[in-house]
């Protein structure tokens, strides 16, 4: 295994956070879209709908922090097409972790629903805006595949540069470095 650059406290903690919380909260929603008791999907939902804006939160940070450190420094002398696809996909986790909230926010507020925070209301119901919700109900429902390929791939370049290619990779983001 190569030496490689130690990547920051906060870059491995925004990177654990947002990704444990995106996929809790993506599962959450899977798990309630066919939900049929209307009691309990709607406390479900409700949940749903809390965590999706403390994951915006932790991405809206993690982006900040990302365009202050700059890009991760690469483990190890990659073709330059892995490079290409690393970097594809990483800004492509980034907008799905900012995505999927914002686009689950736009889908309920303008569908006239209250944005809430664990029962405290954040902001009030406004008037249905129906063009704008189907926007964001479109961009949250077609985007789950695409997400789950995406986050598919990460972990697998992620293992295959751990066990395979033995750079340090996964040990690095796990703070092993």
């Amino acid at each position: 295994m190569s030496k490689v650059a130690a990547l920051s406290k906060p870059t491995i903690l925004l990177h654990w956070t947002v990704a444990i919380l995106f996929i809790g909260v993506f599962a959450m929603g899977i798990y309630v879209a066919d939900f049929a008791e209307p009691p309990a999907k709607f406390t479900y939902m409700g949940w749903h709908k809390s965590m999706g804006l403390v994951v915006l939160v932790f991405a809206i940070a993690r982006l900040i922090w990302r365009i202050k450190e700059g890009a991760l420094p690469a483990t190890s002398d990659m073709p330059k097409w892995q490079t290409v696809i690393a970097h594809f996909t990483h800004g492509l986790l980034l907008l799905a972790t900012l995505a999927m909230p914002l686009s689950g926010f736009i889908m309920s507020y303008a569908g006239g629903r209250a944005i809430s925070f664990f029962e405290f209301e954040l902001l009030s119901a406004p008037e249905k805006t129906p063009w704008l919700a189907d926007a964001g109900s479109f961009v949250h429902h077609s985007s789950v595949l695409i997400i789950v390929v995406i986050l598919a791939l990460h972990v697998a370049a992620a293992l295959k540069h751990q066990f395979v290619d033995k750079d340090g990779m996964l040990s690095r983001m796990l703070g092993k470095s």
